[in-house]
C-alpha cells in the first residue's frame, strides 16, 4: 500500500522550533503538548535543529502524505514551512492546510487573522479548522551574483526596515530578544543608515525615483511586533499593498514612530502608498530584504503576487 494512503486525513504535522521567542519553544513546548494531548488532536511533531530546517521538514512530510502542518514557532518558522509547501512538487500548494501555534516573539502574521496568543485557544482553532485562502508573495532577489526565489505570507521589507530586522534576528540568535527589541533597533540605527537611490516600478509604471529610506510589501497589516506597517493590505485581494517612505529628517523618523503602531503614519507627507501586483525596484546600490522577518539578500527586486494560493487556519469569522 502506497504511504500516502495510510495518513489519517485528520492528522497534523506539527513542526516545533525550539528556539523561538529567544527560547520560548523549549521552555514552553512541555504545556503545549500537554494541551494537545488533552485535545485530543492526532499528529506526529518534529523539532527543528537548524535554521530553515522547517523547509526540508515540511517537503518530506507532505511526501510522506501529511495535509495538515501547524508550526509551534514565529513567523520565520512560519515563513520556512510555508517555503517548504510551495517548492514540494508531490500536490498543488493550497491543498496543504497550515496553521500556527503562537510562541515567536512577534507573532505579526497571526494579528491579521485573529489567532489567538493562548495556547489552548489556538489549538482549538486547529481542532475546529476554519480556514482561508489567502494570497502569497513570490520575491526574486539576489545573494550576491546568483539569483534567488522566497516566497512570503506576510510583508517584505527593503532598506531601513531589512536593517532593523537583520539586527533583531542577530540579537535573538545570541539569545536577546522580545517584543521591544526591533523597536529599540529602530531608533539605535537611524544615524547610521545612508538613503538608497532607487527606482520603484508598479505593474509597468514608474511611482518612485529619488532616495528611498524604507519600504514595505504587504499581504497582511503588522510586523515588527505590532506594528501596522500596511494598515491597507487585504490578503486576499489580489493586490500587493506598499508603503514607501521617502528621504526624510531622521529626527521626524523618531518623532513620528508611534504612528506605526495604528497605521496613521501613512497620512505624513513623506509617506506613499501604492496597490499593485507585479513590483520591480532597481538601485545603483545594493538594497537589502527581509521577508517575514528573515533577513535575505539584497535588490534588484521582483515582486509576483499569487492570489489566494495558501490555505491557513483562521480565527475570523469567516461568511
Amino acid at each position: 500500500m502506497n504511504k500516502i494512503d495510510v495518513i489519517p486525513p485528520g492528522k497534523w504535522l506539527i513542526i516545533v522550533n525550539p528556539n523561538a521567542g529567544v527560547k520560548k519553544g523549549t521552555k514552553d513546548w512541555p504545556e503545549i503538548s500537554k494541551l494537545i494531548l488533552d485535545a485530543g488532536l492526532p499528529n506526529e511533531v518534529v523539532f527543528t535543529e537548524r535554521r530553515d530546517h522547517a523547509n526540508a521538514i515540511a517537503i518530506d512530510f507532505i511526501k510522506k502524505g501529511y495535509r495538515n502542518i501547524a508550526v509551534a514557532g514565529g513567523d520565520g518558522t512560519m515563513n520556512e514551512t510555508m517555503n517548504g509547501i510551495f517548492t514540494q512538487k508531490a500536490v498543488p500548494p493550497s491543498e496543504i492546510v497550515l496553521g500556527m501555534i503562537p510562541v515567536g516573539t512577534g507573532n505579526d502574521w497571526c494579528r491579521t487573522f485573529n489567532i489567538s496568543f493562548d495556547y489552548k485557544e489556538a489549538i482549538q482553532l486547529l481542532i475546529k479548522k476554519n480556514t482561508f485562502l489567502q494570497d502569497v508573495g513570490k520575491v526574486h532577489y539576489f545573494q550576491e551574483s546568483t539569483p534567488c526565489i522566497r516566497y512570503f505570507m506576510n510583508i517584505a521589507g527593503m532598506g531601513y526596515d531589512a536593517l532593523v530586522a537583520n539586527k533583531t534576528n542577530i540579537s535573538k540568535e545570541k539569545g536577546k530578544g522580545g517584543p521591544l527589541t526591533y523597536l529599540y533597533f529602530i531608533f539605535s540605527s537611524l544615524f547610521q543608515y545612508k538613503f538608497i537611490e532607487a527606482i520603484v516600478e508598479i505593474d509597468d509604471k514608474i511611482v518612485f525615483k529619488g532616495d528611498l529610506f524604507s519600504m514595505n510589501v504587504g499581504i497582511c497589516k503588522y510586523n515588527g511586533g505590532g506594528m501596522m506597517q500596511v494598515p491597507f493590505a487585504v490578503p486576499d485581494d489580489g493586490l500587493f499593498d506598499v508603503t514607501l517612505i521617502k528621504k526624510a529628517s531622521k529626527w521626524m523618523v523618531i518623532r513620528y514612530a508611534r504612528k506605526l503602531y495604528d497605521g496613521t503614519h501613512v497620512e505624513l507627507p513623506f509617506i506613499s502608498t501604492f496597490r499593485g501586483k507585479i513590483i520591480c525596484v532597481r538601485s545603483l546600490d545594493e538594497i537589502n530584504l527581509e521577508a517575514d522577518g528573515e533577513s535575505l539578500g539584497h535588490s534588484p527586486f521582483v515582486y509576483e503576487i499569487l492570489q489566494k494560493s495558501l490555505q491557513v487556519v483562521t480565527g475570523l469569522q469567516i461568511g
